[in-house]
């Protein structure tokens, strides 16, 4: 198993004989889980405490071809991550930018999450999943990464207190995806 999954990732990544955590390890930091038992791999990255040269340095070196925004409101006092400015930089070093605005947590949510209530975070996030627009645009989500190396963008530099680690887990579980973060 351990074989076939290098050369699969291997394929995903141009380079033979690369495993997930190659790819893992390569892309960013050592503490990275990776599930590893899909082809399809998707990433995930916050930009907190980051320039947008170093999060574009990481999607590059992960291979990213397409972020995908996954923050209620695109705009940001960080340099360079406000909707405009990101998709801009990110399209001049050959990234596709889509910003999935249903997919973002509702103020309630973003709330808990800045008082470090990462349980009610998830609670509510998952109540909004239930929303139509939310299942359209997490379906949207899954057949993009389906076709594409796919990286979703929010602020919190930490996957586990962020909303994005519920859409990346719903995608793991449901339908194989392996989750890198970045």
């Amino acid at each position: 198993m351990a074989g076939l999954l290098s050369w699969r990732v291997g394929v995903l990544r141009g380079g033979a004989g690369e495993t997930a955590q190659d790819v893992a390890s390569s892309a960013g930091p050592s503490h990275i889980p990776v599930m590893q038992t899909s082809t399809k791999t998707l990433f995930t990255i916050g930009y907190e405490g980051a320039t947008q040269a170093d999060v574009i340095g990481r999607l590059k070196a992960a291979g990213v071809e397409t972020l995908v925004d996954v923050r209620a409101i695109a705009a940001s006092r960080r340099a360079g991550f406000s909707k405009t400015l990101l998709s801009q930089s990110l399209r001049a070093e050959g990234i596709d930018y889509v910003h999935l605005r249903a997919l973002g947590t509702p103020k309630a949510g973003r709330e808990a999450a800045r008082k470090g209530r990462v349980g009610e975070m998830r609670a509510i996030f998952a109540d909004h999943l239930e929303e139509p627009a939310s299942q359209l645009q997490r379906a949207e989500l899954k057949e993009l990464a389906g076709r594409k190396r796919v990286a979703m963008l929010c602020f919190e530099a930490d996957h586990a207190g962020c909303h994005r680690a519920v859409l990346a887990e719903q995608l793991a579980d449901e339908d194989g995806f392996a989750v890198v973060n970045l």
